[in-house]
């Protein structure tokens, strides 16, 4: 390599560190069982209806901005929580478009929360994020039942979600 890319190579990793994206860290985040913070974060009404105003997302769905974080832990239902900005991570916007389609799927049953870190920064701290996409599924108590730093699969996904929903009782026929 040459004299001159080495001279650069630090701010290249620095850039790379501080612009978010992928830059997870494993240690940081809130640990499984631990109490989810319950806080004020904007919601769509704080910015009269104008989503570029509460997300970067380009293809962003109203349902994920309705609630503050606050009222949806007061609400007793499951959440997902998901930590992205898409105005500057690609793998962002792709696990948001995983987020709408299990929101389709799981609308009625969890609220379904987006994070962009330009808009609700207080959350990012309070939850312990470095880096995103983060997701986090909340259950009903507001336990945190699982987190995920980086990018997720749709059945990843899925079966955190899975996770924390009430199960049927069973019962046996003889």
């Amino acid at each position: 390599m040459s004299a001159r890319f080495h001279q650069f190579l630090p701010a290249v990793l620095l850039a790379a560190v501080l612009s978010g994206c992928s830059g997870n860290q494993h240690n940081a985040g809130l640990e499984r069982g631990e109490v989810a913070p319950s806080l004020p974060t904007k919601t769509l009404a704080d910015v009269g209806g104008d989503l570029s105003r509460i997300t970067t997302y380009r293809q962003p769905d109203e349902r994920m901005y309705q609630y503050s974080l606050d009222k949806a832990l007061a609400m007793g239902k499951p959440i997902l929580l998901e930590f992205a900005t898409p105005g500057h991570c690609s793998i962002c916007d792709r696990q948001l478009q995983i987020t709408k389609a299990l929101l389709d799927k799981y609308q009625s049953k969890v609220l379904f929360l987006h994070m962009d870190q330009y808009e609700n920064p207080e959350a990012f701290k309070a939850y312990r994020v470095i880096g995103d996409p983060w997701t986090f599924v909340i259950d009903n108590k507001g336990i945190v039942r699982y987190q995920q730093p980086g990018a997720m699969l749709y059945g990843e996904m899925d079966r955190a979600i899975q996770g924390v929903l009430p199960q049927p009782n069973r019962t046996s026929v003889n």
